[in-house]
């Protein structure tokens, strides 16, 4: 059955349109031929678009000289999936013309304009995949679709959160060299969902650190956000650029502020004047330690106080900027060849899927851990150094099955839910070198994470200066020594290809807590197996005897061998004695989180 234009349906707007159904105003409505599926009714909700087939208003299956048209169906994209609406073009199309349009045999071919709907599609075998959608629609009067897409495209703009201007950087060489050619893939999205990108293709090493880093805060703040098109360490780089100059916050204690404390139950304390830290005035905030460095004192790190190229300091009072920063987001279009970051806030590598987390304006906060380098080697004179990490910092000696002496000493965490070896049983078997794992569920890091979004007290979300060992007599630090294969710290699970639940499966994005790994010295054998569990999907690369993992929020590391190379974000680190501290939600990024 075909109604005319007169009757509301293939020529204008449905009769119902202003009218109401229970008491309310029903749907705005208008019928279209939709690309690939024919004629539809358009139905405009306060939540999204839906369409059904003009079939379906019929009691029986139409058909058309004998043939069978398609069967009913109905289908719908929200709001919240839409990244954007246009008019195709200024011509008119004739209905013959449109790809794949059903229509009845017998009709008159009609003059049509044409409006698409942009939006995504979750992927039925990867959830975490979201995959391009365009819905096609055409009228034969102009005025009709105009007032379509005008309707759309004011719902667009009431929604919240979405960029508008962005600082782009692209790593041409990132990967496989490969970054230029992904956003010129992704860049379509951005110019299609009229959102703003200032490009800059990197021609060196350092120049997204020193452009981050050199722009003044009211510039920033023009931008909605900085998008990376690389790996995971082009994006520490800009993360070092955008948190060196701007962050503000005392250093953690090094490893000569620690020492024994009185009680004889092997823990320790802070103790003030050692390990390069300078006391803060008499008169300083209650929140801040007496025995950190405070934020003017940090030249030393060669980060703040930034000098540009042209030999200008950059002292940038325009407009401080507030941490954690909710309006600001960091974006990462993965090119790189690990992509963990990536992995753990999106739950996929895919370019396009990061571009519209991004264009949608999505938003999640990111753990980042501060890591102070104390001394290069054990000759060098004190001389503190800042770096900032958002995956993983790690000593990267273990490559070669070389063990070496360390001492690691980290902060007692009240809420720690740990693996550490004192609270699992053995399993009696010093040959196997297993555990019996914890009795309790992960709480894997999923969208809308319930872990994420919960206040705790070890961290105060308003001030990063507020740390637990600001007031001595409430920290406890407890201390590993000995010889070992690997030491890490891992801030998110650092899902990857090679590692599909991550180094630490129930780390969170935005918890508060650094993941500390240390494995001690074993047979290789052991080890193998170790790295075996860890490249499987639910394997349990923790429960062995000779790994410990402790959820921590800061902890410090000396070497006592002549080399200690660490890996921060996939940039190399090197440091003899160093210490970290986590702060918690400090940035945000234009993710939501994995769904599966």
């Amino acid at each position: 059955m075909e109604r005319n234009g007169d009757d509301g349906l293939v020529g204008g707007i449905h009769p119902q349109s202003h009218a109401e159904f229970d008491g309310q105003p029903s749907a705005l409505t208008s019928t279209f031929f939709l690309d690939h599926v024919g004629q539809v009714v358009l139905t405009f909700n306060s939540d999204g678009l839906s369409w059904n087939s003009v079939d379906s208003f019929t009691n029986d299956e139409s058909s058309c000289l004998g043939i069978k048209l398609a069967s009913k169906f109905a289908t719908e994209i929200k709001f919240s999936d839409v990244y954007a609406v246009e008019l195709i073009n200024e011509g008119l199309v004739h209905e013959s013309n449109i790809p794949n349009a059903r229509r009845c045999l017998a009709a008159q071919d009609d003059e049509m304009y044409r409006f698409s709907v942009h939006g995504f599609q979750r992927s039925k075998t990867q959830p975490s995949l979201w995959v391009l959608a365009v819905y096609t629609f055409g009228h034969k009067d102009l005025q009709t679709c105009q007032m379509w897409v005008n309707q759309t495209n004011a719902v667009l703009n009431l929604e919240l959160g979405r960029p508008r201007n962005l600082l782009v950087f692209v790593h041409p060489r990132s990967g496989k060299g490969n970054g230029s050619r992904i956003w010129e893939t992704v860049a379509p999205i951005f110019s299609r969902a009229k959102v703003r990108t200032k490009v800059t293709v990197t021609q060196r090493a350092g120049q997204a650190f020193q452009v981050m880093a050199s722009t003044s805060n009211k510039e920033l703040y023009s931008y909605d956000g900085v998008v990376v098109v690389g790996g995971d360490g082009f994006f520490n780089e800009i993360l070092n650029g955008f948190l060196s100059s701007r962050h503000k916050a005392p250093y953690p204690p090094s490893p000569a502020d620690i020492v024994h404390s009185a009680d004889g139950n092997g823990s320790f304390l802070i103790h003030h004047g050692s390990g390069g830290t300078v006391s803060n005035p008499p008169n300083q905030n209650e929140d801040q330690s007496p025995l950190l460095s405070s934020p003017g004192q940090q030249n030393g790190s060669g980060f703040s106080n930034f000098r540009a190229e042209d030999g200008s300091c950059n002292s940038d009072q325009d407009r401080e900027f507030p941490f954690p920063e909710e309006h600001f987001r960091l974006g990462i279009i993965p090119a790189g060849s690990t992509d963990a970051i990536v992995m753990c806030t999106t739950g996929t590598r895919d370019p396009v899927t990061s571009a519209l987390h991004i264009v949608l304006g999505k938003r999640v906060r990111l753990d980042v851990a501060q890591v102070v380098r104390w001394k290069t080697t054990s000759s060098a004179k004190v001389e503190p150094c800042v770096r900032y990490a958002a995956s993983f910092a790690g000593n990267k000696v273990f490559l070669r099955h070389r063990s070496y002496e360390a001492e690691v000493a980290y902060l007692e965490a009240k809420s720690e839910e740990t693996n550490s070896s004192s609270e699992r049983g053995n399993m009696g078997s010093q040959i196997r070198g297993l555990r019996i794992p914890n009795k309790f569920e992960r709480a894997v890091c999923r969208v809308n994470c319930t872990v994420c979004n919960k206040k705790q007290s070890h961290v105060s979300t308003g001030s990063p200066c507020r740390r637990p060992y600001s007031h001595p007599e409430r920290a406890r630090w407890l201390r590993s020594k000995g010889r070992f294969l690997s030491i890490g710290a891992a801030v998110i699970s650092c899902r990857n290809e090679r590692a599909p639940d991550g180094l630490v499966a129930d780390a969170h994005l935005s918890d508060g807590f650094l993941n500390l790994i240390l494995i001690k010295e074993c047979p290789h054998a052991l080890y193998l197996w170790h790295l075996t569990q860890l490249a499987r999907r639910g394997g349990t690369p923790l429960n062995f005897n000779f790994v410990e993992h402790h959820k921590t929020t800061a902890f410090t590391f000396t070497s006592f061998g002549s080399e200690s190379v660490w890996n921060l974000d996939g940039e190399l680190f090197q440091a003899h004695q160093l210490s970290a501290q986590v702060f918690r939600g400090l940035v945000s990024l234009f993710a939501s989180g994995p769904e599966v």
